[in-house]
């Protein structure tokens, strides 16, 4: 039970990864939550569930390497103790070096501990505004509600930005037909075979270029239709891809680079890679196949491949609009809006991208809300490190034209490295050398 004494409840709108990151770090300190969550009485147009948390996109979190970014943020995460990525590792599924969960399992995990939580009040409704009084955490993520994002409209004064977002299909595994693909890991880097490949020749690959450049396209609302060539690159359209040159998959999303097929002994022409995408391994996500063609489209073109020609699917790729807002104009690097220290931003509505950018944010969100709380100065993380990095530039005044973010090395400046394996390794020491004094310091 709450204690009688506890600090008054912070609200927090928006269920999904930022927002329960955000109730975790506040309950874990003893401090009320009130949670607002609008689905599924109200639905986004790409969530499929009532659960929190629900990874709409990929099953993926991105890499696990400590070489990379997203590993080196996963690392500084867990230091403070993310509750979302334990989560995620206890419902781990194999994905080469990269941290993939089974979706379900995980927001299912997720869902059952907020919601049952002695500290939570969780309230399925709808925020159309925000409580005057006390602390807030606006966590309602790249789908916020039409009504909600007036209100922000309003009360930011500024016009909010967006892009558009795509979703791959996933296929059951018992349809693909092994006997035309194989197992094998990207650069031959993991000699576990996480992933399905699904090779094909010169000819096969042109007529599928040919078809999915003709294949009929899902038609965008009449209001979106002006920003219809506006993408995130990293979440671009299998077929956006395509238009840009005959060649553009081959060097993108099917490169067959590292991977030799067992039958032929040679490099394929091209491959599209599957990825498990839950426990049980029954079902498989296409890699960097997001889509906007209409569904039976999708189903015509995807059986093109020689492996997937029976194959049959579980979820069809969309594509949807994700919204951010304009970061720099009105937040700190504490998540704090300049003029409302109370009031806190945190997911991919602050212009980062990537499921554990958003978790991160939210994350830091509740860590500061809580130590306001309880009476203790807020936590800024240093720059020389990859979450400090990350929130450096979604709040930098100086952009020329501001967009969303993943977690990358380019954050940083010039290390006078002498090659990039150097600039690397010098950003990774400086950036544990600075986190670790930072928390130690909190």
């Amino acid at each position: 039970m709450p204690r009688k004494n506890s600090p008054t409840p912070v609200t927090i709108i928006g269920g999904g990864l930022a927002g329960t990151e955000a109730a975790y770090q506040l309950v874990r300190r003893g401090i009320r939550v009130k949670l607002y969550e609008m689905r599924p009485k109200v639905a986004t147009g790409a969530h499929q569930t009532e659960l929190l948390a629900e990874l709409v996109c990929s099953n993926s979190l991105g890499s696990n390497l400590p070489d990379r970014a997203s590993g080196l943020l996963k690392e500084e995460m867990r230091a403070i103790g993310s509750y979302i990525l334990d989560t995620a590792y206890k419902y781990r599924v194999p994905a080469g070096n990269a941290l993939a969960v089974d979706r379900d399992a995980f927001a299912r995990e997720i869902s059952r501990y907020i919601k049952g939580h002695s500290l939570v009040e969780f309230i399925n409704e709808e925020a159309t505004n925000i409580p005057a009084e006390g602390m807030v955490i606006v966590a309602t993520g790249p789908l916020t509600s039409p009504s909600f994002l007036n209100f922000l409209a309003g009360l930011f004064g500024q016009k909010h930005l967006f892009f558009f977002d795509a979703i791959a299909p996933i296929v059951e595994a018992e349809s693909i037909d092994m006997t035309k693909a194989f197992r094998a890991d990207r650069y031959s880097t993991e000699p576990k075979g996480d992933h399905i490949n699904c090779p094909m020749t010169k000819e096969e690959y042109e007529i599928f270029i040919k078809e999915l450049l003709e294949a009929k396209r899902i038609e965008l609302p009449v209001f979106e239709k002006k920003a219809r060539k506006k993408f995130f690159n990293a979440c671009q359209p299998v077929e956006q891809i395509a238009s840009t040159g005959h060649e553009a998959l081959r060097f993108g999303p099917l490169k067959p680079v590292g991977l030799f097929d067992p039958r032929s002994r040679r490099r394929p022409y091209a491959v599209l890679q599957l990825r498990q995408d839950n426990l049980l391994s029954s079902m498989f996500n296409l890699i960097g196949c997001q889509t906007n063609l209409v569904h039976a489209e999708q189903e015509r073109v995807f059986r093109l491949i020689p492996a997937l020609h029976e194959a049959k699917f579980v979820r069809l790729g969309q594509m949807h609009r994700n919204t951010y807002m304009n970061s720099p104009k009105f937040l700190t690097t504490t998540l704090q809006v300049k003029d409302n220290p109370n009031l806190f931003i945190a997911g991919q509505i602050t212009g980062v991208e990537g499921y554990t950018e958003s978790t991160a944010t939210g994350l830091l969100a509740g860590f500061n809300a809580a130590r306001i709380s309880l009476g203790k100065r807020v936590a800024n993380p240093p720059p020389e490190s990859i979450l400090g990095a990350l929130l450096k530039y979604i709040t930098f005044p100086g952009h020329k034209t501001f967009s969303p973010m993943n977690a990358n090395f380019g954050l940083f400046g010039d290390t006078k490295a002498e090659t990039s394996d150097d600039r690397k390794a010098k950003i990774i020491t400086e950036a544990r050398r600075a986190f670790r004094q930072f928390y130690s310091e909190l």
